[in-house]
């Protein structure tokens, strides 16, 4: 194998392929990037059993050929490299040759028959989603994932798509987000999976804001093939819970209030809570929201801000950080939080979406 690349393109593949790699890896060859040519470009693979993903960059190529790496070596020296056009090149004994007319690096490298194959999906319907949108679902949704090992089920957010509609589903057992788009196939398309958080933060870093992906479902894995960059991965094995039961009513009990006014007086809220003390209380008044923060040895904080309401008066405390991540994640300059009563979930609700966050009680 031998061929000559732009510096930064290969950069930006090593990377793009790079991020799944653990460092301490039961198999060595964990720890290596997978380099084939191809026609007119090479393909750079990189796997940890779970997740794969390939990218593929134009090269120019002298010889055909195939080889491993160790990606964290090969990244330190392409980027130390003084040149902007590189070769790399395969000798005997698996030993590959980067170099140009001045510097040059040996370093040995693994067979590509040693590399775990990554699966093959063959005759599977394929189902297009605009990249723009399920990047504004996921962030929409990934922030509630369960990060409990105990309840596996839950790290992970549930793809389902039914009669042309793509849902988005997380939770952690005290909120649940619902993302909801209409998608353009086939009404008998059916999709129910659960992709792993590790997999939704490589689809967050290569996701685009223009152009579609296709997604292709397996029977315990799905492939995400996003232009020039393929994610594979193993799915979550299990029955996600049935989200539609704890999703309320709309209520006419609603707070009209500016987004990131309110983001902001949570936040200054949040720099006095304690793991002992997480809640910030929430007074509801007519056209008026007190946000407040007391804590035992460290301080307090009170803010009022004007709001819509013209419900009864009410008292319920929240997560701050539960709410900080949908306020920041929300584009709506003004929102509609929906209350019943102090022991009652904070619904937050508008087109093609709904978040639901459970109250704590104030100490």
């Amino acid at each position: 194998m031998k061929f000559k690349v732009k510096k930064n393109n290969l950069i930006i593949a090593i990377q793009t392929v790079q991020n799944i790699i653990t460092a301490k890896s039961a198999l060595p060859i964990l720890s290596n990037i997978l380099i084939e040519t191809q026609q007119d470009g090479i393909r750079l693979t990189a796997t940890d059993l779970d997740i794969g993903i390939t990218c593929v960059i134009p090269v120019d190529i002298q010889e055909q050929g195939a080889i491993t790496v160790p990606a964290k070596r090969f990244s330190d020296i392409v980027k130390e490299f003084p040149v902007e056009v590189i070769s790399v090149a395969t000798k005997k004994n698996n030993l590959v040759v980067i170099d140009s007319e001045l510097c040059q690096f040996k370093i040995m490298g693994l067979a590509k028959e040693e590399f775990p194959k990554l699966p093959e999906f063959k005759d599977r319907k394929v189902v297009k989603v605009e990249q723009v949108n399920l990047k504004e679902m996921l962030a929409l949704t990934s922030f509630a994932v369960s990060f409990d090992e105990t309840r596996y089920i839950l790290n992970g957010i549930l793809f389902k798509i039914d009669k042309g509609v793509l849902t988005l589903v997380s939770t952690d057992g005290k909120r649940l987000a619902v993302a909801e788009r209409k998608l353009n196939v086939d009404s008998d398309i059916s999709v129910s999976m659960i992709v792993p958080i590790k997999t939704i933060h490589e689809l967050n870093r290569n996701l685009k804001e223009e152009g579609e992906l296709s997604l292709v479902v397996g029977s315990n894995q799905a492939l995400f093939d996003l232009g020039g960059v393929v994610i594979i991965s193993r799915l979550i094995e299990g029955e996600f819970p049935d989200y539609k039961q704890v999703v309320p009513p709309v209520s006419d009990n609603k707070v009209k209030i500016g987004r990131n006014q309110f983001l902001l007086a949570v936040k200054r809220a949040a720099l006095l809570a304690t793991p002992d003390y997480q809640a910030v209380k929430l007074e509801v008044f007519k056209n008026k929201l007190v946000i407040s923060k007391s804590t035992p040895d460290v301080g307090e904080f009170h803010e009022e801000l004007a709001a819509e309401y013209q419900g009864r008066e009410m008292i319920i405390g929240f997560n701050p950080v539960y709410l900080m991540d949908i306020l920041k994640n929300l584009s709506d300059e003004v929102i509609n939080l929906e209350l019943t009563d102090g022991e009652k979930p904070g619904v937050v609700r508008i087109s093609g979406y709904v978040y639901i966050v459970l109250p704590m009680r104030i100490s």
